[in-house]
Parts: structure tokens; sequence; C-alpha cells
């Protein structure tokens, strides 16, 4: 990594030194890397949030539901200077707040604590609800799963009832590495279409792609981007 000081801007091209930093058992690597393209291009293009706007009404809101292998968000999220780089040697340890799974009470910037796979898409869908029942229609909540999250029951309500609902203001992204034990018949973007959502499968390592999928206009319905990136090993 080039940068020296706290005030250096991290690149892209730095995230793997940060990720380096991140060391011990249960790391879960490939769960990690997946996630990291999709992560800096909202971190560094799309979200509308900073760390000294993380607790304003008005940001928008990012869940992550596959939090096993969170390291690929830590490294963004220092690489975006929610906490410091230093925090990142400790992952994993008893006195860190890194933990194998996000925790919102220790992380600045973390929205919700992660654990049981499937919980992120239903908890997404209620904070849509939540900003539409205050009058706040600016905010989007964008929310990233897995595809083996699919096999779970809970999203499929979700993503029934965001449909029918109109919640324009939500957004899912899908990890799809072929994890899912289950499957559609034209793929997963095909299953959230059949509930009225927008959406779309790009190259999962392609930022350009991948931004104009995450800002593609979807007026009246969710929006769902499935991310292909390479298969699990």
């Amino acid at each position: 990594m080039t940068q020296t000081t706290a005030d250096a801007e991290v690149r892209y091209e730095d995230l793997g030194s940060l990720m380096g930093l991140m060391t011990g058992a249960e790391k879960h690597g490939p769960a990690a890397t997946s996630t990291l393209d999709v992560l800096w291009v909202l971190y560094d293009r799309v979200l509308r949030v900073r760390p000294e706007s993380a607790g304003d009404a008005g940001r928008d809101r990012f869940l992550l539901s596959k939090g096993h292998g969170p390291m690929a968000y830590y490294a963004v999220l220092a690489a975006k200077r929610f906490f410091p780089v230093g925090w990142l040697s400790g992952f994993g340890a008893y006195d860190s707040p890194l933990g194998h799974h996000p925790d919102r009470t220790l992380i600045p910037g973390v929205e919700i604590g992660s654990g049981s796979l499937g919980h992120g898409l239903p908890l997404a869908v209620g904070s849509a609800l939540g900003l539409r029942a205050q009058g706040l229609d600016d905010p989007a909540v964008w929310v990233l799963i897995g595809d083996a999250e699919l096999d779970e029951g809970s999203n499929h309500e979700a993503i029934a009832y965001a449909g029918s609902a109109g919640l324009d203001r939500l957004h899912t992204v899908v990890i799809d590495n072929d994890s899912a034990t289950h499957g559609w018949h034209g793929g997963i973007a095909s299953r959230f279409e059949a509930a009225g959502w927008s959406a779309v499968t790009v190259d999962g390592r392609d930022h350009a792609a991948l931004h104009a999928a995450f800002t593609a206009p979807h007026p009246g319905r969710p929006h769902a981007v499935v991310a292909r990136v390479e298969k699990k090993r």
C-alpha cells in the first residue's frame, strides 16, 4: 500500500493491502473477496453516506446481509475513514470491535448486526417501509446478499412484498458465485422480475457495469442487481 498517513487517499488498488492486515482463523476469504468490487463501487461512487453523516436521517442505508467473511467490508469502511485503519490488524481478536460478523453497536457506519443468513433483505424491506412512513423519500436502502441466502424462505417473502408495495428506494445486490442450492429458470434476476422488481445481471468485477446497473432508473419498483463472480472453490 502506498499510503503512509491517515489522511492519504486510499484507492481500490490498496484494498488488497488493507485486507492483508486481517489475519487469523475463520476468515472466509472467498466470501470476502467475492464482495470487494461491489462494495467499493457502492461506497466510492453511489452511496450518499460518509463518516460525518452516518447518523443523519437523510443518509443512504447499506445493510450487509452476507456478513460472514466481512474483511472486504471492513477494508472499504476503513478506506473511507469510518474507522481507523489500525483497527484492521486486530480483526477477530477478543478485544477488537471487528468481529467475524459486523456489529452495529461497535463499528461506525454499520447499520445491522449480521448473523443467520436470510435476515438482511427482510430488514431492508422494513427499513424502506420505515423511511416511507416517516416521509423520508430521498434516502436509498441497499442490501448485499449472497446467492445461497435465496435458499431461505424469508427472502422470498421479502421479495414478494417489496415488489407489490412498490418500494422503489429499495435496492438489492446479489453476489452470484454459484453457491445456491436452488435455482430458477432464466437465472436469479428472473425471480425478482416475476415479483415486480427491476432486475439486471452484470459482471461483478466490472466497475463500469456495476455503476451503470446501480444507477439505472427504476421508477415505482425496487431494483435488484445480480453480480456474477467466479465460482466459489
